[in-house]
């Protein structure tokens, strides 16, 4: 079986093809092209047209030659210059137009997603991925994007726009002493990854892995001592401190010239090694893993071995992973959480068909069921209207920001206001996606009223259903059940004004 990756970077566009060899990938041909999309939208914010056609060009010789390998099972993916240009849409079109290829832009969400997987499953002979509490920081040319992992499920996952071309052009623009430049350089990607550090002070990792394709095969060439033994390798402060003390006397011309170096890498490995330095700042670690790999090889791994297909419940299983861990940063009552999360995972089972829900659509409503209550940590009043907008702006596992903001609605609507048209949000979503809202949005409103004193009084519940299709939920408590009973009565009239049935409530003592 071969698989394909054509990948659209900052400065460069690459088609790897593979097979899979038992365990391994394998790659049978590898083709690169120059096309520097990011030295102009980090500067610029838009693709050149000159640059879209060559973009279409590139493309459309690989297209021929995965023809001539036979591949079908092909993803083309872009990454930080494409995800940011204000012409994207335009480009994705052009593109799609001239050569057939549909792009699929990838966010720091989805990197995660394909490196934690393909971390786990590279290592899992070598390394204990699922022992160990990671953090995993992926450096391309236009971001670093940095996952938290904690026994093999994904905590949290961040993209800081400091990625090596980036930096290259900052420093460029810096006028100044080489040292000078160096330490302004130094001074400003300390800033963006110690936001990491200043937000999660509790957060306790055992070590640090940094994913790289380009650098780390020309340590050697700085540092001839220094010798790998695997792909998987570690490096020590120590070694990382003399490094970047070996390329911050020189220029660019003579990094490339004095150790041997191709000019695009000459021209972006200071970078690398000041991130590098201020990674082992973050933990304090003796040393960090390097491995060296790409995000492509991840995505092959993916595509040749069926991670997705295999790991379709994990899935679920990372994202209430990632809702915990923002739960605790935020101070919410967790136990609540959880209860209300459990008590919508049973309302949606029993209403599903009713309310004319798909599957997937839980997945929205327990992410919602765990984060409604996350606007508190900014103010107890309004709080739905700062959940709203906490919500839209996390950068949630592998969702697209539509299904993003269809969360972040459903924890607006947990309480008793409507959609309105000054909702900008709601309304920026399609018809199908502000019912969806609705329908969710009226079960949390249930199970939160079934929790209303946050003492997990509810031990369990039943729904029956009547010949006329009207329902009712029986709760069994021993407990006093008087504010819970109150609020169902509040919180049911959007249920019912979309389905057209009754809805009551039942409480029994638990035996």
């Amino acid at each position: 079986m071969r698989a394909a990756v054509i990948d659209i970077g900052s400065s460069s566009i690459k088609l790897l093809i593979a097979e899979g060899h038992g365990e391994d990938v394998k790659i049978i041909e590898s083709l690169k092209n120059i096309i520097p999309l990011g030295k102009y939208v980090f500067l610029k914010g838009r693709i050149p047209q000159t640059i879209i056609n060559q973009t279409a060009a590139v493309l459309q010789k690989y297209k021929e030659t995965l023809k001539e390998y036979d591949v079908d099972n092909v993803m083309v993916i872009a990454t930080t210059a494409v995800r940011e240009s204000r012409n994207r849409d335009i480009f994705l079109d052009t593109v799609l137009r001239k050569t057939g290829f549909k792009i699929d832009v990838l966010n720091a969400g989805d990197v995660v997603y394909y490196i934690d997987y393909f971390l786990t499953h590279k290592l899992k002979k070598t390394y204990p991925v699922d022992k160990k509490n990671l953090l995993i920081a992926e450096l391309g040319a236009g971001s670093l994007d940095i996952s938290v992992m904690e026994k093999g499920l994904t905590m949290m996952n961040i993209g800081f726009p400091i990625g090596t071309l980036r930096l290259s052009q900052f420093m460029e623009t810096l006028d100044g002493s080489l040292q000078e430049v160096h330490e302004a350089t130094e001074e400003y990607i300390e800033n963006e990854i110690f936001f990491l550090k200043k937000n999660n002070e509790n957060l306790a990792v055992d070590d640090i892995i940094l994913i790289d394709e380009n650098y780390s095969v020309f340590i050697q060439n700085v540092l001839p001592n220094k010798r790998r033994e695997s792909d998987f390798f570690k490096f020590k402060a120590s070694e990382a401190q003399e490094l970047l003390a070996r390329l911050r006397q020189m220029n660019v011309e003579e990094i490339a010239n004095t150790y041997n170096v191709p000019a695009d890498i000459a021209s972006t490995i200071t970078g690398f090694a000041i991130i590098l330095n201020t990674l082992f700042k973050l933990n304090k670690n003796e040393y960090i893993y390097i491995l060296e790999a790409s995000l492509s090889e991840a995505i092959l791994a993916h595509l040749l071995f069926k991670f997705d297909m295999a790991e379709d419940d994990n899935k679920l299983s990372q994202l209430v992973s990632v809702a915990h861990f923002i739960c605790r940063k935020y101070g919410m009552d967790l136990n609540h959480l959880k209860h209300v999360a459990s008590l919508t995972d049973q309302l949606f089972s029993a209403f599903k068909d009713i309310l004319g829900l798909e599957e997937k659509d839980r997945l929205y409503l327990l992410l919602a069921s765990y984060l409604h209550d996350i606007g508190m940590f900014v103010n107890n009043r309004s709080h739905h209207k700062h959940s709203e907008y906490i919500i839209s702006s996390l950068n949630l596992f592998r969702l697209t920001e539509a299904e993003n903001n269809i969360i972040a609605c459903i924890a607006r609507y947990h309480r008793r206001s409507a959609p309105l048209k000054t909702h900008l949000l709601y309304n920026s979503l399609a018809s199908l996606e502000q019912i969806l809202v609705q329908k969710l949005s009226a079960l949390l409103r249930i199970a939160n009223a079934l929790d209303r004193s946050h003492k997990q009084k509810v031990k369990k519940i039943e729904v029956k259903f009547n010949a006329a299709g009207d329902a009712t939920i029986v709760a069994y408590t021993h407990e006093n059940f008087l504010l819970e009973k109150e609020n169902f009565l509040e919180k049911k009239e959007l249920f019912e004004e979309i389905t057209g049935n009754k809805l009551t409530l039942t409480v029994r003592t638990q035996d």
